[in-house]
């Protein structure tokens, strides 16, 4: 049973959303090696007999596809990182993915849950599966492979299996072809691409291996600069200078948050590298950028234009 005294115990836990850690959404971890199996895994018992009338969708891309599979009647809330279509927006916001707090959830009334997995904290699902809440994870991986399975995924849960298989099919199909072209492309002729998740301080923050930024660059064709190490962590002055990137990349996050190009090649690090020379600086929409869901084959087509200089292809 879920009291008033739970609830300040979690929202003394720190649950609160960080606007760094929001930033960081698509770069970390997909999950703690020591959550809950529930978390991890969906029973499939469970969800045949789970009712999916009311549900809450956590993770943008989880948001999209239940909109792309027309089942958006079903949602009564979705988390702060699902903000497309336009329309999920009115939709009440139960918090950030990664640090939800229960009862922002149980206050929408879902029968159901459907999140990415990688959210969290653990103790809050745990809360959550006290409630006797239907809830579904949804595995991330960010490479091609991964978008379709999220659909099956999701589809399964909600039993539209056959709207999903149809979907999942299409994106799948938009994929091969948005990445046929660069596949081809000689290692000599890939440009190096760093992606820059913030200069806070003064420091770069960039993305290495096992990131979706990673996974969204090399889709399109080009090579991570600094792909040597997992996750994201702080460059230092040499290392930068030492990956040599020809294009700089970043989340376009508007407002006192975004480091004007004139600015960030002015950096002493930055300013010795090809980017700076050619002023080749990226900015696009973070989770069409780095969400991996249906799509990515338009953001492979817009990212790949900007880093080779082509026109975006018409379909898109």
């Amino acid at each position: 049973m879920i009291n008033g005294l739970d609830f300040r115990r979690l929202r003394r836990s720190g649950l609160a959303l960080g606007a760094f850690a929001l930033s960081a959404t698509f770069l970390l971890p997909a999950v703690a090696p020591d959550a809950p199996a529930f978390i991890r895994t969906a029973m499939a018992e469970d969800t045949q007999k789970a009712d999916v009338s009311r549900v809450v969708s956590v993770g943008g891309a989880v948001t999209e596809i239940i909109y792309a599979l027309g089942e958006e009647g079903r949602l009564v809330g979705r988390d702060s990182t699902s903000t497309y279509p336009e329309a999920a927006k009115t939709l009440p916001d139960v918090g950030y993915m990664r640090q939800l707090a229960p009862e922002g959830i149980i206050a929408v009334n879902p029968s159901a849950i459907v999140a990415v997995e990688g959210s969290g904290p653990p103790e809050a699902l745990a809360v959550l599966k006290e409630a006797n809440i239907a809830f579904t994870s949804v595995p991330e991986t960010f490479d091609k492979a991964g978008i379709p399975a999220k659909i099956r995924a999701v589809g399964a849960f909600l039993g539209v299996e056959d709207k999903a298989e149809t979907l999942a099919k299409s994106v799948e199909a938009d994929l091969d072809a948005a990445v046929a072209e660069d596949a081809a492309r000689a290692d000599s002729e890939r440009k190096r691409v760093l992606f820059i998740l913030s200069t806070q301080g003064g420091k770069v923050m960039a993305s290495g291996q096992g990131t979706a930024a990673n996974g969204i660059i090399e889709l399109a064709g080009a090579v991570n600069a600094v792909g040597t190490f997992p996750g994201y962590k702080a460059l230092t002055d040499e290392a930068i200078v030492e990956a040599k990137p020809d294009v700089i990349l970043m989340m376009d996050r508007g407002g006192e948050h975004a480091a004007k190009a004139e600015e960030l090649f002015a950096m002493p690090a930055l300013s010795l590298t090809p980017a700076a020379q050619n002023k080749a600086l990226v900015r696009m929409d973070g989770l069409h950028l780095l969400g991996f869901g249906p799509r990515t084959a338009s953001a492979v087509r817009e990212l790949n234009a900007a880093i080779y200089g082509k026109k975006a292809n018409a379909s898109q």
